[in-house]
């Protein structure tokens, strides 16, 4: 049987990052970059790990990835996050445990420990902001930094736990409507811009609706705890609660929705959004990820109306030319990559009608992402845009993971994907 021509591009990818002591652009010299999971030796771990669970590459190469992130201290406590230090290693050292149980499973043990501390001490800080009246910081509860992407780790991990049942009260919490200063807001909201500090772009704050930063990431964690069988007090109100804001600021474009990446404090007071134009698609903002995430809640909630709405917004999102025209990046966090991996773990959960639409739409999202005629001594080069590098989102290593799930038409057996909250 002939390969997949998408698998001699997911080897070129490897080949060159075989060795983390000669792989170009990677930033394993730095402290900052050697324990980043988007662009540092962690995230391009996850492609050697993911080649060797499928046979396709030997485990020295992801071990050395693995030994070039740790080789140094990582960080821990309150300067690391899930994509940063401790955290980041950890989901790629898990990652290669689930397929090695006899390996690292030592370390992991430890590694495990010291996050559930890290991931009660940010709990206990929420609890007393909550209990103070005060709003979040987007840093406190998103997929990237916050809690939410430490449910992500512990839903794989430690799924029955306590910790892991902490923070999903906490979401749950989160999703209560306050007041501040005589007006209710939604408990999301936050008083800076989607960067985190204070935007005069962003008088009075914004809720944001993102899956990486925003209250997309906590619905999906919901859903997916759900539909493992982890739920907690309040669970399916907290679902409905966020459903119903999305309900709320969708847009309709020939009858199908889509999503803004946010709502400022002008566009809540006023009930309608300040620009009619649809948002590029994307995982980490707009109706990729949000559709995903809406399809997860539909299914934990038996709501079958829902889910077939949010399969065809995808649908819609993916074939629109107006919305893929806004798509110029073509990585895996805000990219062409990361809409045909949306698609084919969406496609996974969809009706057959839909699921073949989606996967229909496939191609033609990767021969955007990759350029057809690439030779494959290029490809990396190719797969490159902007500043991300060889990074897992931005860059070679995450598009190679993308194409490689595509070439053997197969969902990723490592679950490398667990921390983007597609699955």
């Amino acid at each position: 049987m002939t390969a997949h021509p998408a698998l001699g591009l997911v080897d070129a990818v490897a080949t060159r990052l075989a060795d983390p002591g000669s792989a170009p652009r990677v930033c394993g010299t730095q402290s900052c970059g050697r324990q980043h999971l988007a662009y540092g030796p962690p995230g391009i771990a996850l492609l050697h790990i993911e080649l060797a669970a499928n046979g396709l590459g030997p485990w020295r190469r992801a071990h050395d990835w693995l030994a070039a992130a740790s080789r140094q201290p990582l960080t821990s406590g309150p300067d690391s996050h899930p994509f940063y230090g401790l955290p980041a290693f950890a989901h790629a050292l898990a990652c290669a445990a689930d397929q090695l149980p006899s390996s690292y499973q030592r370390a992991l043990d430890v590694v495990d420990k010291r996050i559930a501390v890290d991931t009660q001490r940010r709990l206990d800080a929420a609890h007393r902001r909550l209990d103070a009246g005060r709003l979040p910081q987007l840093a406190e509860f998103d997929a990237i930094r916050g809690i939410t992407g430490y449910g992500a780790y512990l839903l794989r991990r430690d799924p029955g736990g306590s910790t892991m049942r902490a923070v999903l009260d906490y979401c749950v919490r989160l999703t209560e409507p306050v007041t501040h200063q005589g007006e209710p807001l939604p408990g999301w909201w936050t008083e800076t811009g989607p960067s985190g500090t204070l935007d005069h772009r962003f008088l009075g704050g914004h809720a944001n609706t993102g899956m990486a930063h925003g209250i997309g990431g906590v619905l999906a964690l919901l859903a997916l705890a759900a539909r493992s069988g982890h739920i907690t007090g309040g669970h399916h109100a907290a679902l409905r609660t966020i459903l119903a804001w999305l309900d709320r600021w969708a847009r309709r474009t020939d009858g199908q929705p889509s999503w803004p990446y946010w709502v400022t404090r002008s566009e809540l007071r006023s009930e309608r959004l300040e620009t009619s134009m649809p948002s590029r698609p994307s995982w980490c903002y707009g109706t990729a990820g949000l559709a995903r995430a809406q399809q997860l809640a539909a299914l934990a909630l038996g709501d079958t109306a829902r889910r077939l709405d949010a399969e065809n917004a995808l649908v819609a999102a993916l074939t629109d030319p107006e919305q893929l025209n806004a798509t110029t990046d073509h990585g895996l966090c805000h990219g062409f990559a990361g809409l045909a991996h949306t698609a084919a773990r969406t496609a996974v959960d969809a009706h057959p009608v839909t699921a073949e639409k989606l996967r229909a739409a496939i191609p033609a999202l990767l021969a955007a992402a990759v350029p057809s005629g690439t030779h494959f001594h290029d490809i990396a080069m190719a797969l490159k845009r902007g500043d991300g590098g060889d990074g897992l989102l931005d860059g070679a290593a995450g598009t190679a993971l993308v194409l490689l799930a595509h070439g053997l038409a197969t969902p990723p057996r490592s679950a490398w994907d667990a921390c983007l909250l597609t699955s």
